[in-house]
């Protein structure tokens, strides 16, 4: 079935809208070199970049929140992260001309993320996302992906209602949390999606590169 018009259209940050994969790989294995340990490779770590630290520490630590050191681990890898944001960072081919045309189409779009908003601001300022209408971190509600408050959140702040957005995203989690707002969904197959296949999340369409979004546009 066609998706309904939105007025708005918000993003997931990591692996969505930005390739935000080399910066923290490198951050995580400048924290396995300094103690003596061999880097990780980075297609190791590249699935689980959406999960961030908790992802990260995981696939190259095989530790979990709650383990022995993983509080240690975190701490040093989100120091590692922060002093280095935006080195090899970038917006996915696709994303400009996307977010050129829906402004042009005079929809709003955001940004919605479970990224530390002491990250997620510099980061979106450095890649060429500061025009956002509204940018929602992971602590910027009292809970994060995939709980629904962060994108209620988002639509409160566009002055909108849920069903006048789509959420965007690489992960079940926004999948779950899009669905749970009462927005439509679109799976983005091009970014790390984490252990599962993006067309077994039941999202409402499923796109393989970013551009492709404007085609569930219905016409005007």
């Amino acid at each position: 079935m066609p998706l309904p018009m939105p007025r708005a259209i918000l993003f997931d940050l990591d692996g969505t809208l930005a390739d935000t994969a080399p910066d923290l790989a490198g951050a995580l294995n400048r924290l396995r070199n300094e103690r003596g340990l061999s880097s990780t490779p980075y297609a190791q770590l590249r699935p689980h970049t959406s999960a961030g630290a908790r992802g990260m520490i995981g696939a190259a630590f095989g530790l979990k929140p709650g383990d022995a050191d993983y509080e240690e681990l975190r701490v040093g890898f989100l120091a590692h992260y922060a002093a280095a944001l935006a080195v090899d960072s970038t917006l996915f081919e696709g994303i400009p001309a996307l977010l050129k045309a829906l402004r042009q189409r005079q929809l709003g779009w955001g940004v919605v993320t479970n990224k530390a908003a002491v990250f997620t601001d510099p980061l979106v300022a450095q890649i060429g996302l500061a025009d956002a209408d509204c940018v929602i971190s992971g602590d910027t509600t009292a809970h994060s992906k995939p709980h629904p408050e962060p994108l209620l959140e988002a639509a409160r702040r566009l002055n909108l209602q849920p069903q006048q957005c789509w959420y965007v995203g690489d992960d079940l989690r926004d999948i779950q949390a899009g669905r749970a707002a009462g927005m439509a969904t679109v799976a983005a197959a091009w970014g790390y999606c984490g252990d599962s296949e993006p067309a077994s999340w039941e999202a409402d369409a499923l796109i393989e590169t970013p551009l492709q979004l404007l085609t569930l546009l219905p016409q005007q």
